[in-house]
């Protein structure tokens, strides 16, 4: 069986740097066999891939592929703490929050852009416990946020 980082590689995926927190907070803690993730925005190379409501000004296919790169700076933070990749036995538990226009319900299909880079990244150990929220704002006017908390070795 292929480690992480092949997969990742096999996706065609590298693990980008971390993100610089926003606030006062650092991006992942560890304590004990557990990682915490912050919330990840949609940020490459230090810019927001795309701003505004989900339903409105963004599409929800745009959204879940942000959530996608969301999940990937949560791999990144979450490697950081625990040496790579490899360091993490398993995908326990997703928060997705979704900025999303007046009606719009599809917070789950958008989330499934995280849920699926896991799942492909870590095979059944990327299954996990997930919420997904319709919120009215997220930080920097970001269509989507996750989060998340690895098992660690």
């Amino acid at each position: 069986m292929s480690t992480p980082e092949e997969r990742l590689a096999e996706l065609g995926l590298t693990l980008p740097e971390v993100v610089a927190p926003l606030a006062a907070y650092v991006p992942a803690v560890r304590t004990g066999n557990h990682v915490y993730v912050s919330g990840q925005l949609p940020m490459v190379g230090g810019e927001l891939l795309l701003t505004g409501k989900v339903g409105a000004e963004v599409d929800p296919d745009e959204a879940k592929r942000a959530a996608r790169v969301c999940a990937l700076n949560g791999l990144a933070a979450a490697a950081s703490v625990v040496g790579g990749l490899s360091g993490i036995a398993r995908i326990v538990k997703v928060v997705g929050f979704v900025a999303s226009a007046p009606g719009f319900t599809g917070q789950p299909q958008v989330v499934n852009g995280a849920s699926e880079l896991f799942a492909e990244v870590f095979g059944e150990a990327g299954r996990h416990a997930r919420s997904a929220v319709g919120v009215s704002e997220l930080p920097l006017n970001t269509p989507v946020e996750v989060e998340l908390i690895a098992e660690v070795h």
